[in-house]
């Protein structure tokens, strides 16, 4: 069944009946929900705005430490600017040998699509990252104007990174000549034009974000944040995805006690 992208929003891509899947349960973030990310915040909004103008915008890597709210970050920025005409289809990973075909069926809708690939990495043994290649800038077909997309990795590279790859680079002329293993894996990740980095926040950000999700909270609030460093000290994380975990855990207490 053939998708109208006049009233589905966003999509996921289902491999074993190769179909796009509407969505009708979106994640509802919103922008003011995410707390210490500010500059990431501001320049992704800014290069979807352009996207949306028609104007120059570029394909988005978002990277580093989990649970810092990249993910979140993307479907926030959708979530801001669904109404005027962008929608997002979602693409695991594994299903990459589709996104071509996946590109190819919406090139020419009038809808701005977001392709997201979230939790992107690579072993060197893999091929799928091949096809994300192509649909970047490695086709002889010019990449379409109504879509961009926006990946999140632990790793800057997407590809692994050892010590070995690195014997064999030169400096000549002043200019750095890596070897083939180093360029293979900063191939991929070359074709992003816009990197955000992300990184995992101080105790003072991680209790802020905390506090966000107790805003009705009446109890004694030193004693909460002292909870929620003791949480987060027993994950050795204090990220956004802790802060959440945190809540979870301290609501469900409280009303099992």
């Amino acid at each position: 069944m053939e998708i109208d992208w006049n009233t589905t929003y966003a999509a996921i891509w289902r491999q074993r009946k190769e179909v796009l899947r509407p969505v009708r349960c979106l994640d509802p973030i919103q922008l003011s929900q995410l707390i210490g990310i500010d500059k990431q915040k501001q320049e992704l909004v800014r290069n979807t705005r352009r996207f949306l103008a028609g104007q120059p915008a570029n394909n988005a890597l978002l990277w580093g430490a989990r649970g810092t709210g990249k993910s979140s970050l993307i479907k926030a920025v959708f979530n801001a600017y669904a109404a005027e005409n962008l929608r997002i289809i979602e693409v695991d990973k594994d299903d990459l040998i589709y996104l071509p075909d996946i590109v190819d069926s919406v090139r020419e809708l009038p809808q701005k699509f977001l392709i997201f690939c979230d939790d992107l990495s690579f072993d060197l043994h893999e091929k799928t990252f091949k096809h994300l290649k192509s649909v970047l800038e490695g086709s002889i077909e010019i990449a379409p104007d109504n879509i961009l997309i926006y990946a999140t990795s632990n790793r800057r590279h997407l590809l692994p990174e050892k010590m070995v790859d690195n014997i064999g680079t030169k400096v000549v002329n002043n200019e750095i000549h890596y070897t083939d293993a180093v360029e293979e894996q900063i191939s991929l990740s070359d074709r992003f034009g816009l990197w955000l980095s992300f990184y995992t926040g101080s105790m003072e950000t991680y209790l802020a974000i905390v506090d966000s999700f107790f805003v009705d909270y009446a109890g004694n609030r030193e004693d909460l944040h002292e909870a929620a460093r003791l949480f987060a000290a027993s994950r050795a994380t204090k990220s956004g995805r802790t802060a959440r975990q945190f809540y979870n855990y301290f609501v469900n207490s409280r009303e099992t006690a």
